[in-house]
């Protein structure tokens, strides 16, 4: 059986995807998703982890959130680690800019969640109609929802997400480039 193996920069995006891959992994391919305590901790720990991982049939794909930087180059940064830890076929995949812009793509989501259903009638706003542009995500979930804590959040709004509807580009990518990683490690 195929494992993917992700590697993630924070707790709260375990909680978004232990919800999310059940529903677009095929049943032959299991996951398992290592929570990081920040970027610094992710990539001290990508060298160490793909380099001595020793189970078979593993594949790995690292997530971590664009923040202020350059997405390219973050992207190249992360990729050139993968690379050198013997692990080229790794799929990287960069937030823009941070998981909470994930929910902002999907604000009948946030609504079912929190009790809120006028929320979804904001997502054809120009604010939210492309949440990824928001360099602030968090911030922007916090007025749209009183209390809003991470964990807790995450928690609540990931099994209401849509894979369809999300507005995020960047939650999209990650979709399309994992079905794409799936059909290669199928042919590998």
């Amino acid at each position: 059986m195929t494992q993917l193996v992700f590697m993630l920069e924070e707790p709260s995006a375990k909680i978004l995807l232990d919800h999310l891959l059940p529903r677009v992994l095929p049943p032959n391919v299991s996951f398992l998703c290592i929570p990081h305590e920040g970027k610094q901790d992710l990539e001290k720990s990508i060298p160490i982890k793909l380099k001595s991982w020793n189970v078979p049939d593993s594949w790995f794909v690292v997530i971590r959130d664009k923040d202020q930087g350059d997405c390219v180059q973050l992207k190249q940064r992360l990729k050139q680690l993968c690379i050198d830890s013997h692990r080229p076929e790794t799929l990287v995949r960069i937030v823009v800019h941070e998981l909470e812009s994930w929910f902002l793509g999907d604000l009948a989501a946030v609504g079912a969640a929190f009790d809120l259903p006028k929320l979804s009638g904001k997502q054809q706003s120009k604010k939210f109609r492309n949440p990824d542009a928001l360099a602030n995500a968090q911030e922007e979930l916090k007025k749209l929802v009183k209390n809003y804590q991470k964990m807790a959040g995450a928690r609540k709004i990931s099994p209401h997400l849509s894979l369809e509807a999300n507005t995020s580009l960047s939650f999209q990518n990650m979709l399309s480039g994992l079905q794409t990683y799936l059909a290669q490690i199928e042919t590998a």
